[in-house]
């Protein structure tokens, strides 16, 4: 377990202003493409509680801006919003990516607050073709029916699309979002990470679209520190063993940075 112990504040070290905190692997959905291949019957990882805690305060130490909650479905994780409510309370912006199959009513109260955006991804405006790939009938219904509340209630909120299927009516995801009052759409091709990968296929960083370690850093469920959640196969430490900045300031890390590709044009991110 990590031990809590006060950090000078210093500015954005190694130039990082998000972080990912992916809390569990947990999720009601089996996606075709997840990158990390989360499912109902997945674990929280190795990180406690507590280990999550001394992230979030070393994160906000070291300058880092912004944490995003992501999983799996980080609402699945039993501590979510005491994370959440910690990481407000130091002053870091928080973005909770949900795939909001399932939103509880007092759920809504921490999604409008200061300092919180919600995310979520999309697929289709054909339900099967979106149940399809998130594997669980009902998901366009209760997806969908859960981001016309978010626009509703004024929460700040932005939806992913990821074409994973030929001839996947993503233009048609995009127009109807838009329709439903959604301000911020972004699409990306499938990256072979996770269960998008072919068989016998190993990752690689040239299939990234060149953002890792450039201004954001994940933590997995295990502790590993990577450039981003996708590129979870290429670990640069470990936070159960050492502390967030060591590790930010540590030669594995350099060394990713220095072979993360530049950013790609194929990241249709708008």
């Amino acid at each position: 377990m990590t031990t809590l112990i006060e950090l000078p504040a210093v500015s954005s070290l190694a130039g990082i202003q998000s972080l990912e905190l992916e809390i569990t692997g947990k999720c009601q959905l089996t996606c075709a493409h997840c990158l990390s291949e989360s499912s109902p019957q997945a674990t929280h990882g190795e990180m406690t509680p507590a280990d999550w805690r001394a992230v979030i305060l070393d994160a906000a130490a070291l300058g880092i801006r912004t944490v995003q909650l992501i999983g799996g479905e980080p609402t699945v994780h039993p501590q979510w919003h005491t994370f959440a409510d910690l990481a407000l309370s130091l002053g870091l912006r928080v973005e909770i990516y949900s795939n909001l199959f399932h939103v509880r009513e007092e759920w809504w109260d921490l999604f409008i607050r200061d300092g919180v955006t919600l995310a979520t991804s999309y697929y289709s405006d054909d339900p099967e073709e979106h149940d399809r790939i998130t594997g669980r009938t009902g998901s366009y219904v209760r997806t969908r029916c859960n981001i016309r509340e978010a626009v509703n209630r004024g929460v700040e909120l932005r939806a992913g699309i990821v074409d994973v299927l030929p001839g996947q009516r993503v233009a048609e995801a995009h127009a109807e979002l838009e329709s439903m009052g959604v301000r911020r759409v972004n699409t990306d091709r499938v990256r072979a990470v996770g269960r998008a990968a072919l068989p016998g296929q190993s990752p690689t960083l040239e299939e990234m679209c060149g953002r890792c370690t450039r201004g954001r850093a994940a933590i997995l469920p295990n502790g590993d520190l990577a450039g981003c959640v996708l590129s979870r196969d290429f670990p640069a430490g470990n936070v159960r063993e050492a502390r967030l900045a060591e590790l930010l300031r540590g030669r594995r890390w350099v060394e990713l940075s220095a072979r993360v590709p530049a950013p790609r044009t194929d990241n249709w991110d708008d």
